[in-house]
């Protein structure tokens, strides 16, 4: 686990914020739309992410490496839910990058939505992944209009 600490430690020194992050945040803010999230890095990398380029935003719960069990477990975006006063993860959207990230969605019943980048492209035809983004911006688009997925 110190391995994998200090790989988080180093590369938060060059982080850079997902193209489309400002904006996607600024619109939810301005909607008073709840934000969660739900990660498998530690507490420090996401609290340098969340201080560094969104200051003014506000997540909670923040479901980090430390939450039992982890994604692809659908634990955590079900805690987000239930934290919410959601009966289910029905009406969420998780937003992410990974399989487990699509798994963990797919089985809380939330939909899905890829960001897709060059690594994970096999991801777009995966039957876990409702919705495809370039940039995190196109989802406001997709809010404004009514989220339509695959389910």
């Amino acid at each position: 686990m110190e391995k994998v600490r200090q790989i988080e430690r180093t590369a938060m020194s060059s982080q850079k914020p997902q193209t489309g992050l400002t904006q996607l945040m600024n619109y939810l803010d301005s909607r008073s739309i709840q934000k969660g999230i739900c990660t498998r890095n530690f507490d420090t990398p996401v609290a340098h992410l969340l201080t560094t380029f969104l200051p003014t935003s506000k997540f909670h719960p923040i479901v980090t490496r430390e939450f039992r069990p982890p994604k692809p477990d659908p634990a955590g975006i079900l805690h987000i839910a239930k934290s919410w006063m959601h009966a289910d993860a029905t009406s969420l959207i998780m937003v992410g990058d990974s399989v487990d990230d699509m798994t963990a969605g797919y089985r809380a019943g939330a939909a899905t939505v890829l960001l897709v980048n060059d690594v994970n492209r096999e991801l777009v035809e995966h039957e876990h992944t409702d919705l495809v983004i370039k940039t995190l911006d196109e989802l406001i688009g997709v809010l404004e209009e009514g989220f339509v997925g695959d389910r």
